[in-house]
């Protein structure tokens, strides 16, 4: 399946995005797609509305939201590539390096991005996120982490580069300004994703290809990143887990291209649709 939102934002409403490419407003018998609608098993509850598609309509030109609304948190896994940990300058890690995002950074997939007040080093970051479906604690087996997931989507983690290295403390200043996260276009639930250890990601800035790669190439796999995070804190319904960028972002190339107000970024990762932002200074 596939879950969507549609409307302004704070008024979006729950959507099944069909094969057809029809939709079914569902939001009259779940609520929304929050982590209570995850918590009481809403995805078997949205199987049989699927099946039955009653009253489906074309795809009405509204703004998509982000897929899962305001979740508890956004976990995510830093230097997970490779490529990106060697353009980044920073050592091999031999565990996932973990950090959050403010749960209000969610956009929507094409919603505005805001430059933050004062910077000079706005990046971008194409990355395969995670929504959790069931509470997660102590996970002993890949299995039981797989088992765990409600379904995949397309995450932009925008940086603030300056703010996140250089001016001392945690990541999450740099990672959290608003706007940084916008997600979707849907949510596609884990069992329409045949193997999410081989999804192709792309990102362009105003149409030039700046990042290519696979999930094949992550360093920690979506299972062991779930598993891992299970033993160091509780997972809960509708959690958000980012799992880290492949090579070519600004920060890693000569000239430093960090985006400007009228910069246009699209991306997107195989399956699980595509994204496309103006970044504008914020107000």
């Amino acid at each position: 399946m596939r879950l969507i939102r549609l409307g302004r934002q704070g008024a979006e409403r729950p959507h099944l995005l069909l094969d057809d490419g029809r939709v079914l407003d569902v939001g009259d018998r779940i609520g929304d797609i929050d982590p209570a609608f995850f918590a009481r098993g809403g995805l078997d509850q949205l199987r049989g509305l699927e099946r039955s598609a009653t009253g489906a309509v074309p795809m009405p030109d509204l703004r998509m939201g982000s897929p899962v609304a305001r979740p508890g948190k956004i976990a995510c896994v830093g230097l997970n590539y490779a490529e990106h940990v060697a353009e980044s300058g920073a050592e091999m890690p031999t565990e996932p390096v973990v950090f959050f995002k403010a749960s209000n950074t969610l956009v929507g997939p094409n919603d505005d991005v805001h430059i933050p007040r004062g910077s000079t080093k706005t990046d971008w970051e194409v990355e395969l996120a995670v929504v959790i479906g069931r509470s997660c604690r102590y996970l002993e087996t890949d299995a039981e982490a797989l088992a765990s997931i409600a379904g995949y989507m397309v995450s932009h983690d925008v940086s603030e580069r300056e703010f996140q290295l250089e001016r001392g403390g945690q990541w999450v200043k740099g990672k959290s300004c608003e706007t940084f996260n916008p997600a979707g276009p849907w949510l596609v639930t884990a069992d329409a994703v045949a193997d999410p250890g081989d999804l192709d990601l792309w990102l362009d800035v105003n149409g030039r290809r700046r990042q290519t790669g696979s999930t094949r190439t992550m360093i920690f796999g979506v299972a062991e990143i779930v598993r891992y995070l299970s033993q160091f804190m509780v997972l809960d319904p509708g959690d958000i887990i980012n799992t880290g960028t492949p090579p070519g972002v600004a920060l890693g190339q000569p000239d430093k291209p960090y985006l400007r107000p009228g910069d246009v970024v699209e991306l997107g990762i195989g399956g699980l649709g595509s994204q496309r932002q103006r970044f504008v200074a914020a107000p």
